[in-house]
């Protein structure tokens, strides 16, 4: 379905749990920054992550990762749109990883067919009204500040509970800014001023998230510092970021058999056979009900 404008407008929705693949075009990525910085390495790389099995593309121009200080507009506008405009010419389902209305339009303006934004439109007051005009689908994070001191936010009594009441109001916010619910993801933001103990309460919450925000949702825990916990050695110490993608695959299935509409990581191809691997259960689940 397109608007007025030509932009397609509705979610884009698939038979089974999505695969949203990471081009980071930033020299400080905790994962992989610096890898593909200019935009001949990143649009390649984003065509590799399609042919590992990717339904779309996530491009950002701004590291996120705990500690980070934000990137000024300019730069992010010569980071981000050059690689959207050639990502989305060779037909690639492209998303917008931003804090900032001005980059949403630019970049829906050059392609993207989604808006990714990690404070949930909080950021910046503009990007609601600006992702309800260009008419596409709106990606809400649960946030609770900028990237530079969100650690010392991460403090809960009910790490669920207060999710899915903090992002429920997001939510309202952007619906309420006029952007249509059926266009909304939710994102728990596992990272995000939460602590390991935080990030598997939620992971283990997937089912309810779901049911109780009644939206989509995006499951990002790729390489994550919770997986390093969990995957830490006798020491203590954790694997480096790349080495933690076997354990996002894993995530990845459970978000799959929870029923997430997509997830979002850095290597493709482990997280394309979890989701239809999981497709598969559950259709020989199904089957045997029926029987």
């Amino acid at each position: 379905m397109s608007d007025s404008h030509g932009h397609v407008t509705g979610l884009p929705r698939w038979d089974r749990c999505a695969v949203m693949g990471v081009v980071n075009v930033t020299p400080d990525s905790f994962s992989d920054g610096g890898r593909w910085f200019d935009a001949e390495s990143a649009v390649k790389r984003g065509m590799e992550l399609v042919a590992e099995g990717a339904d779309l593309v996530d491009v950002g121009g701004e590291s996120t990762r705990p500690g980070a200080t934000r990137v000024d507009e300019d730069e992010e506008l010569r980071r981000v749109v050059p690689v959207v405009r050639e990502l989305a010419a060779q037909g690639v389902t492209v998303s917008v990883d931003t804090m900032r209305a001005s980059v949403a339009e630019r970049a829906v303006a050059a392609g993207a067919r989604l808006v990714n934004d990690v404070s949930g439109g909080r950021a910046d007051p503009r990007m609601v009204p600006a992702v309800a005009e260009a008419g596409v689908p709106f990606v809400v994070m649960h946030w609770r500040g900028q990237s530079l001191d969100m650690n010392d936010r991460a403090v809960y009594a009910d790490v669920v509970g207060e999710v899915i009441a903090e992002l429920r109001a997001s939510l309202e916010r952007a619906v309420d800014g006029g952007i249509a619910a059926d266009r909304i993801v939710a994102d728990p933001g596992l990272g995000f001023a939460k602590r390991a103990e935080h990030d598997l309460a939620l992971v283990a919450a997937m089912g309810r998230l779901r049911a109780e925000l009644g939206r989509p949702l995006l499951i990002a825990a790729s390489r994550k510092r919770f997986l390093g916990r969990v995957l830490a050695g006798p020491d203590g110490s954790p694997p480096r970021a790349r080495e933690r993608d076997a354990a996002t695959a894993a995530v990845t299935a459970l978000a799959a058999a929870a029923g997430a509409w997509a997830v979002r990581v850095h290597e493709a191809r482990a997280s394309a056979d979890a989701v239809r691997v999981a497709r598969a259960v559950s259709g020989a689940s199904a089957g045997e009900a029926r029987s």
